[in-house]
């Protein structure tokens, strides 16, 4: 067995926790390697010496799993990676909060369950998320979370229409609107006041972000086979943009129209603990 580590160095100062990770899985007799989860050129990062550092590209097609070291955004970006492959992802969660993070620093030595299979694999609904301008698609993405039209930094409130499989549902005057998956139910959705959704659902969430009507200030629900279509208007002396699982923010045109429709792909992530999702909201939405 062959398991890929990746630490995000913001959070694992030293890499100290991959590199006990790998200690404990190197004694039950799997073969470990590590590679950073992106790019730190440039940055001032000190790495341990006696660390060797791999490249994800070359690792990943051989591996068996994948197991993170941050918060839910470096669980978010290695998702990505894993699911070029097919490659469930465990994560251990060195942030604040961490819904998706299924261990806490705390309890590396669950780990060796994997040498022994004694760990499940669920599924996570994807988005599939595009933008058509004149007729043309020019930018395409997947979501494991969820997918972020908002304003500019300007103080001015941009105008969204949304409809659902071509029929008009609402329109948003205000901040912007979260397109989330059951899994992005509790990040940026729940904070603009949205539901928290079981993670293993299969729905499209719709959350308005500071609307200025009252009366359009609700969320939807939506089943999965719907495909949301939100159509940006006039954004003349207006700026606004799209940004997928919280990465570089798209700038958008007036006119131009963001699809959203469930993936083919899943995200599959490693579950060694028998918490259920409720408790684990409790707990982490207890420390906020």
């Amino acid at each position: 067995m062959k398991i890929v580590l990746s630490p995000n160095p913001y959070r694992d100062k030293g890499l100290k926790a991959a590199q006990s990770a790998a200690r404990i899985l190197n004694n039950a007799q799997v073969e470990t390697c590590i590679c950073l989860p992106f790019s730190t050129e440039g940055a001032n990062i000190d790495f341990p010496k006696h660390v060797h550092l791999s490249r994800m590209e070359e690792e990943l097609p051989n591996a068996d799993a994948l197991v993170c070291f941050g918060g839910d955004g470096t669980i978010l970006h290695a998702a990505k990676d894993a699911n070029a492959y097919g490659i469930p992802i465990l994560g251990v969660n060195l942030g604040s909060v961490g819904f998706m993070a299924e261990v806490e620093l705390g309890e590396l030595s669950l780990l060796s369950k994997l040498a022994v299979g004694k760990y499940t694999v669920e599924s996570r609904m994807m988005l599939e998320v595009s933008i058509r301008r004149e007729g043309r698609t020019i930018f395409s993405d997947l979501a494991l979370n969820d997918a972020v039209v908002t304003k500019g930094a300007v103080a001015r409130v941009v105008e969204i229409e949304v409809r659902s499989d071509k029929v008009p549902i609402t329109t948003y005057s205000g901040d912007g609107v979260i397109v989330s998956t059951p899994t992005g139910s509790t990040a940026y959705s729940m904070s603009a006041g949205g539901p928290i959704v079981e993670p293993t659902a299969e729905n499209i969430i719709l959350t308005p972000i500071c609307p200025h009507s009252v009366i359009n200030a609700r969320s939807f629900v939506l089943d999965a086979r719907r495909t949301v279509t939100v159509r940006i208007k006039d954004l003349a002396r207006k700026t606004a943009y799209l940004s997928v699982d919280g990465g570089k923010a798209f700038r958008l045109r007036g006119g131009d129209s963001l699809y959203v429709r469930r993936a083919e792909a899943k995200t599959r992530l490693i579950r060694l603990t028998n918490r259920s999702f409720y408790e684990i909201v409790t707990q982490k939405l207890g420390r906020m």
